[in-house]
């Protein structure tokens, strides 16, 4: 075992919802996905974060632009963190496909998810 939860899930040794895989990379449902269709796409290599491994990092984005290309949703956010401060909580690299719909509530610190109600 590691310490690294998407490595023993890489290994086969921790189950997970896989929703796509490629040679060097894994597509997989989180434990608590946000909303339906919210997905983690994550290189089968161990990196830390984004800037660790550049080649692993384009990769990884090019499979998931590919995976989020075939959802119906079309609005989507794309999100992956560096470093506990900006909120990753696994140091292995991984991008978050976030389905959104209008006026869904879910929150991204720079913006509410909510409509703004005109003033005037």
């Amino acid at each position: 075992m590691t310490d690294c939860p998407f490595c023993e899930i890489i290994a086969g040794r921790a189950a997970a919802q896989v929703v796509r895989e490629w040679p060097e990379t894994i597509a997989i449902v989180p434990r608590r996905p946000v909303v339906d269709g919210h997905v983690l796409v994550i290189p089968k290599l161990h990196v830390t974060d984004f800037v660790a491994s550049p080649d692993a990092s384009a990769t990884t984005m090019l499979r998931a632009a590919d995976l989020a290309g075939d959802h119906p949703a079309g609005a989507m956010n794309l999100i992956t963190s560096r470093g506990r401060a900006a909120t990753q909580s696994v140091f292995h690299l991984h991008l978050h496909l976030v389905p959104r719909a209008a006026n869904d509530g879910l929150a991204l610190p720079w913006y509410s998810g909510r409509s703004r109600k005109d003033a005037s």
